[in-house]
This record gives structure tokens, C-alpha cells and sequence, in this order.
């Protein structure tokens, strides 16, 4: 295939240059930078293409003879409404705390396994609903000229391909506008196309298809039941077929297309869950409407549709950090050589599905991001698909404020508010205490309790955690209504640890307990702690916001008062004797099981949070790199993404793009460019996205840093579109290693302090207002 005919696929993203920033004189179409290509068909889950509607979502095979079109729903999951709280926990808390405090950290772990752990111990799993298969009697399974890609920009999946002397085109979307996934098929030889359609599912609880009307085929189920829960949920599947010319009969369990010059498949899915606690939802009737309205639609308007509604997030922001002569292969080999290879536009066409991803199975009315964001072809995930919120859910959504994706945060928003209700019960069961608590998990039920097993499910905080991004929505946006609105749920998790902190004998300070340092053994009886450093940090930032949020709010100066005693007598920093950064209040680093644990919690005050920073605090900041240095650089695919946006914070840019090595390379990133763990967990592909924007924007303790961890890998380049505390917009241009300039626009009022390497300006800015800022010699200027 030539470069010139590659030129004229997919669409060139608006305002980017035709070219890339060429390295080698060989510079790559637009369209190749927002593009992944294959030359094959997928054989394994990891090579499809991913498409999503925020809800509903596909895993695209590009099959010739036969296509598979694996399916999601977001609220497909085991089980129904439950509440896990162990019934023994709160009279077992006493003498858990008491075990701890006594240094008898193994009875301490093995009360709390027989009396603490939530019953059932395990949560419910993310489910898929199955595949559509496609046949097409007389193709043959490999063909001639055969391409598929992912155009990003175009939110479009396509495959093309000669057989018989006909050319054949499929194309695939998921619409939020019209709820609708849609399969369009076409052939540049009139009456080409036959196809044969079925339903496949591997759920335990045997969906069945049947054919409604003349042209509809219709998966109707249930869940299945799991870890001691029944099965509550119905759930439906349908898909019609519009065709020009040919016929369209039922074939048993399918609908068979025979001679047909041109078909559409609309796709619809939907279960009966409407809330947590509310299975009362009517799939058939959702699905109905869905597929009528679409319907009404030629594929011209639906792709127009579904393409603006993308574009008008997509296209917010537009990098580029070079391109090479690599940029020109396809997508798999590319990934295969990138440890070996200079190829700069591959992390760019990395972040820009970072952000791809996030718009796909994330929009407001739906289900936040899971472990697999929303494509998982099992009944019984890794992990079950669940919301892991001692870190990967969190990650999943740190990239949507900087790089201008504020609105697919709604559904975590929505989550929470979720979870201050269920958490609230388990606060008051468990602990008796006021206010919502939440584990290191929940699930489509929201479950709040501990679960799994001591080491990673006795830790309190993750609600305390999630609050964070309520009150960074906040400070990205100065929305002060949305302020009003969240409030109530930071301050309820304030609540819970204003009553459940407990003193330190030997320090006066107060801290958790029971915790723990997520999922790391200390080495001094399991991993069952008092004031592991996470916690405290978490909760430095929680009391923080919540004191802000009053004052801006005008209330509760009572409650903001207790808040800032209690943030001040919370266990502070520690540096060890190896001049770590301290995990636990004990200086037991050096004891614990695994050296080299894939998390890295104690450095959470570096990032996510600003409490640790090079020109803030730098002992700590010191601290901090050698806890960094100690872990190791290569972990599992998220883990690796932590230690990229630890290191931009620190502003150490080369070793930044070291480990941005690691991620990309064919050990942690699939064919198909999802990240992996392994096995695939999309949190790496969020935090990418989030590292490489921490390299060239950072937004932190009032102050907005510009290029603070450019890496010497890419001299030239810019990212635009970018977002800053404060309700600003920032557009930063650099070449030669240096600041070319950079553009703020402000959507509110406000004052900003900008640095950029020595040199710093403060702007007063008006919202609507936009400013140029240059430097010459490390001094930024007005232009």
C-alpha cells in the first residue's frame, strides 16, 4: 500500500498541520497520526477495535468470511442489590484497633478476615452480552488489499478488502447521539452482499434469539447469579437490518440477507437496572424506541451525528511530538519495534486514544470507567471488571480535566453520589460512625464493605479518594453550582473520619485504623497498619477541600473549623533511614515482602496531589525519588503509568520518556493498543495519557508550570487544548527543546501565576480573555 493512498483515509484532524513534525524528511499524513491500521483481521480479543457510545459498546474483528462483533452493556453485571456488611464487624473493631496498636499485626489480620470482611467476600462481576456474528456464504477467509483501521478523529472502525473482483467495504460506529451501534456494509458490485446474522453468548444463564417482525433479531436474557447473589437483571439485545435491494428472511434463530446492494445493521442494547437498588427498567421497550428513532435515519445523518458529537470533544485538543519514517507501518508493528525504533508519533497516536477511550465509555447518563472501561468478553473478568478505587479507578479518570474531557467525568460524579448513600449504611454498621465510607472496591451495586481479603480490603479511604476528583471538577471548571451540588458528599466523607480517626499514643497524632498501604505487606505480620502514609496524605487533601469548599460556599464555618484541627494533628510526612519516603508510620520499607510492589501509594501526595513537589518541599520531594528508585521503573502496565506521572512531577523529562518506553513496548501494550496489566486493564492507557500531559503542562499549588519535564526525545512539537486549574485553557508550542509560546484563554475570572523554567508571570485574566505569553531566556513575556 503506497503513502498516498493512506493519505486519503480517515479525516485530517481541524487545526492540525497536514504534516507531522518530520524527523527524517519522511513525515506522515495527519490522518496516520490519528489512525490505527492492521493489514489483518484480529484473531485475538486484544487485536479487535474498540467502539463505544459511552454505554454500550464493540470489539470490532474485521473478519473477512466471518465477522464478530463482541458486545457490552454497562450495566450488564451479576448478581442484584445486596448490602455486604458483615454483620460481626463492628463489635470486632475494638479489638482489631486494639491488636494493631499492641504491635500484633497477624492477630490483628486474622480477626479481621473471621469478623470484618464483607459477606459475601467477593463482589459481582462486569458481564458481557455476547457477540453478533456475521457469515457471508462464497468470501473466503484471507483477501486481497486487505485494511482495517480505527480512525480516532472519525470515531469510526472500517474494513476493506477484494474478493472476487469486488471491492467490499464495513464500517462501524457507536453513536451516543442516536444509542445505537451501526454496521454499514457496502460492495462496489450491485447485489454482492449476502449475509447470515447470529446471536452468540457464553452467560450461564442461556439467552436465547429469536426473530421479530420481518428484519429484527432479538437476544433476550438474564445475568448471571454470583458469590451467593441472585440474578436480578433482564437484559436485551436487538439489531435490525435495513438493506437496499436483495432479501432479508429468518433463518431460524438468525435472519439470513441474500443479494442485498447495501445494509445497515442498528444495534441496541439494554438491561432493566436503573439504579442500585432499582431493577425495575423495561430493556424491550428502551431498545424499541432506540432502534425506531434511528431508524428514521439514513447513514449519512447517523455518521454525522455520532461524528460531531465525537469531534466536539476529540477535536479539543491536537498533539504532536515529531514523526519518523516509522509512523508509516502499521499499528502492531509498530508497538512491536517501538523499543528499538524513534517513533515519537506513536505515543502521540497513544495519548490521543487515551482520550479516544475515555469518550467511548465514559458520557454522562451512563456507568463510570471499569477496570476494562467497557469491553470485556467474559462472564467473570479478571478482577471481575469492577471499580478498583485504590488506584485504578482514580487513574482512569486523570487524564478528563487537563486534556479537556470534563464532561465524561459525570458518570464518576454520579457514582459517588451513589456511594455516599450505600456507604453511608456501612459507616453506620461497621463503625458507627456518621457520614459514608467506601473500601478499595465497589461494583454496579455499590457495594461499600471490604471485601476479598484483608490485605487489600480493610483500607477506608477510597471514598475519601474518589472526593478528590469531585473537587478537582471543581477547580478545573469554578463552577460554583456544581460546587454547591457535590458539597454534601465530600462533607459526608469528611464526616466519616471526623468520627473514626483514632490518636496515636506514641505521637499524639491521629491516624486510621484498621488500614493498610494498598495491597503491600509491611513485613511485621501482614499489611495491617495504623496511619499508612496514603491515608493521612488523602485525607490532608480531603479536610483541605472541604475547608475551601465552605468558604467559597459560605457555610458550615463550624464544621471547617473541627476539619482544621483535625487536618493538623494528622500524622505527618516521615523520611526513612534509606532516605525514602516512608510507607507506613514505622519505618518498615526495607521489611516488606516485595521491594518492588507495583504500587506506590505513600507517593500519592506527589501525584495525584500537590502536597510534595521539587520547589515546595523538596526534602520530600528528595524523599520521594528515592522511594521511586528503590520500586524500579518496570511494574505491570498501570503501575508503570504512576511511576511516568511521578516522574514528570519531578521533573526528570528523559527518565519520564523512559518509562513512557516501557508502556508503549509489546510486553505492556496489545496489538490493539489497549494496555496491559497484563492481562488488559485500560487504567494504563488513562494514565499514560495523563504522564505525557504532566510532561508539558502541570497544574499545581496555584500555579500553572509550562514544559516542566519536556524530554530531550521530542525537540518540537505542541499540545494544544489543554486545561488548567483556575477555568483556564492553555495551548503550549515549544521547538528546539525551548518554549516557542504559549496561549491562555480564560472561561472565568481569576488570576494565574505561570512558570516556565526560571522565569515566571502573573496574568490577571477576564473570562473570554486570551493572552500569547514567549520566552527569551527563561523570561515569559506578554506578546
Amino acid at each position: 500500500m503506497t503513502v498516498t493512498r493512506r493519505t486519503t483515509l480517515g479525516a485530517l484532524t481541524a487545526g492540525a498541520t497536514a504534516l507531522g513534525t518530520s524527523r527524517t524528511g519522511v513525515a506522515a499524513p495527519a490522518a496516520s497520526l490519528h489512525r490505527l491500521w492492521y493489514r489483518q483481521p484480529a484473531k485475538a480479543w486484544v487485536e479487535a477495535l474498540p467502539v463505544g457510545t459511552g454505554r454500550s459498546g464493540a470489539m470490532v474483528f474485521g473478519g473477512v468470511a466471518q465477522e464478530r462483533l463482541q458486545l457490552n452493556d454497562d450495566t450488564l453485571w451479576a448478581g442484584g442489590p445486596y448490602d455486604p456488611v458483615n454483620p460481626l464487624a463492628r463489635a470486632a473493631l475494638p479489638e482489631i484497633r486494639g491488636l494493631i496498636a499492641a504491635g500484633d499485626y497477624a492477630k490483628a489480620a486474622e480477626v479481621a478476615d473471621a469478623r470484618f470482611l464483607a459477606t459475601p467476600r467477593r463482589q459481582m462481576s462486569y458481564q458481557t452480552i455476547g457477540d453478533l456474528r456475521l457469515a457471508f456464504p462464497g468470501l473466503p477467509e484471507t483477501a486481497a488489499d486487505y485494511e482495517r483501521d480505527l480512525d480516532l478523529d472519525g470515531a469510526i472502525a472500517t474494513t476493506r478488502f477484494s474478493a472476487g473482483g469486488t471491492r467490499f467495504t464495513r464500517q462501524v460506529i457507536a453513536s451516543a447521539p442516536d444509542r445505537v451501534i451501526a454496521v454499514r456494509l457496502i460492495a462496489d458490485r450491485a447485489k454482492a452482499l449476502s449475509l447470515d446474522l447470529s446471536f452468540a453468548s457464553p452467560l450461564k444463564s442461556a439467552p436465547t434469539a429469536s426473530v421479530e417482525g420481518a428484519d429484527t433479531l432479538v437476544l433476550v436474557g438474564t445475568n448471571e447469579a454470583q458469590n451467593g447473589v441472585e440474578a436480578a437483571l433482564k437484559f436485551e439485545c436487538r439489531v435490525r437490518v435495513l438493506n437496499k435491494g436483495g432479501t432479508v428472511v429468518a433463518d431460524g434463530a438468525g435472519l439470513a440477507v441474500r443479494g442485498a446492494d447495501e445494509v445497515l445493521l442498528l444495534i441496541a442494547s439494554a438491561t432493566s437496572y436503573r439504579r442500585f437498588d432499582d431493577v425495575g427498567g423495561d430493556p424491550a421497550a428502551d431498545n424499541r424506541a432506540v432502534v425506531a428513532a434511528a431508524s428514521a435515519k439514513p447513514w449519512r445523518d447517523l455518521l454525522a451525528r455520532h461524528q460531531a458529537d465525537h469531534r466536539k470533544l476529540f477535536r479539543r485538543v491536537a498533539v504532536d511530538f515529531g514523526t519518523t519514517s516509522a509512523a508509516l507501518k502499521p499499528t502492531d508493528e509498530r508497538i512491536k519495534a517501538s523499543p528499538t525504533t524513534d517513533d515519537p508519533a506513536l505515543a502521540a497516536l497513544y495519548y490521543q486514544y487515551g482520550r479516544y477511550l475515555l469518550i467511548a465509555c465514559s458520557r454522562p447518563g451512563g456507568q463510570p470507567a471499569n477496570l476494562q472501561g467497557l469491553w470485556n468478553d467474559k462472564t467473570s473478568p479478571p478482577w471481575g471488571g469492577k471499580y478498583t478505587i485504590n488506584i485504578n479507578t482514580e487513574m482512569n479518570y486523570w487524564p478528563a480535566e487537563p486534556t479537556g474531557l470534563a464532561e465524561c467525568v459525570a458518570p464518576l460524579v454520579e457514582m459517588v453520589r451513589d456511594l455516599s448513600v450505600t456507604g453511608a449504611r456501612t459507616a453506620q454498621a461497621m463503625y458507627g460512625a456518621r457520614g459514608w465510607v467506601t473500601h478499595h472496591n465497589t461494583d454496579l451495586w455499590r457495594a461499600t464493605a471490604p471485601i476479598d481479603n484483608v490485605k487489600a480490603g480493610v483500607w477506608p479511604t477510597g471514598g475519601a479518594w474518589l472526593c478528590k476528583h469531585l473537587w478537582d471538577h471543581y477547580d478545573y471548571s469554578r463552577d460554583r453550582a456544581y460546587l454547591a451540588d457535590v458539597y454534601p458528599l465530600m462533607k459526608g466523607a469528611a464526616l466519616f473520619f471526623l468520627d473514626t480517626l483514632v490518636r496515636d499514643p506514641r505521637t499524639g497524632k491521629v491516624v486510621t485504623s484498621p488500614s493498610s498501604s494498598p495491597e503491600n505487606d509491611h513485613g511485621h505480620g501482614g499489611s495491617l497498619a495504623a496511619g499508612p502514609t496514603m491515608d493521612q496524605a488523602i485525607l490532608r487533601d480531603l479536610f483541605s477541600n472541604c475547608i475551601a469548599a465552605a468558604a467559597i460556599l459560605g457555610t458550615d464555618a463550624t464544621l471547617a473549623a473541627l476539619l482544621t484541627v483535625a487536618r493538623d494533628r494528622l500524622a505527618p510526612y516521615k523520611i526513612g533511614k534509606d532516605g525514602q519516603l516512608q510507607e507506613w508510620q514505622d519505618d518498615w520499607d526495607a521489611d516488606a515482602k516485595e521491594i518492588h510492589h507495583r504500587h506506590v501509594s505513600h507517593l500519592y501526595g506527589l501525584f495525584p496531589s500537590d502536597q510534595i513537589a521539587v520547589d515546595k518541599t523538596p526534602a520530600l520531594a528528595a524523599a520521594a525519588r528515592r522511594s521511586l528508585e528503590i520500586r524500579g521503573d518496570l511494574s505491570t502496565g498501570w503501575a508503570i503509568a504512576w511511576r511516568l506521572n511521578l516522574w514528570a512531577r519531578l521533573g526528570e523529562g528523559d527518565h519520564a520518556h523512559g518509562i513512557l518506553g516501557l508502556l508503549l513496548g509489546p510486553e505492556r501494550t496489545y496489538p490493539n493498543m489497549f494496555d496491559a496489566h497484563p492481562p488488559f486493564q485500560i487504567d494504563g492507557n488513562f494514565g499514560g495519557t495523563s504522564g505525557m500531559t504532566e510532561m508539558i503542562l502541570q497544574s499545581r499549588n496555584d500555579e500553572i508550570l509550562l514544559l516542566p519535564a519536556l524530554p530531550s526525545a521530542w525537540p518540537t512539537g505542541r499540545l494544544t487544548g489543554l486545561r488548567a486549574r483556575g477555568a483556564v485553557g492553555v495551548d503550549v508550542v515549544w521547538a528546539r527543546g525551548r518554549l516557542e509560546s504559549a496561549v491562555l484563554t480564560a472561561a472565568a475570572d481569576g488570576r494565574h501565576h505561570v512558570r516556565y523554567a526560571g522565569g515566571a508571570i502573573d496574568l490577571d485574566l477576564k473570562a473570554g480573555q486570551r493572552v500569547r505569553l514567549t520566552a527569551r531566556d527563561g523570561v515569559l513575556r506578554k506578546a
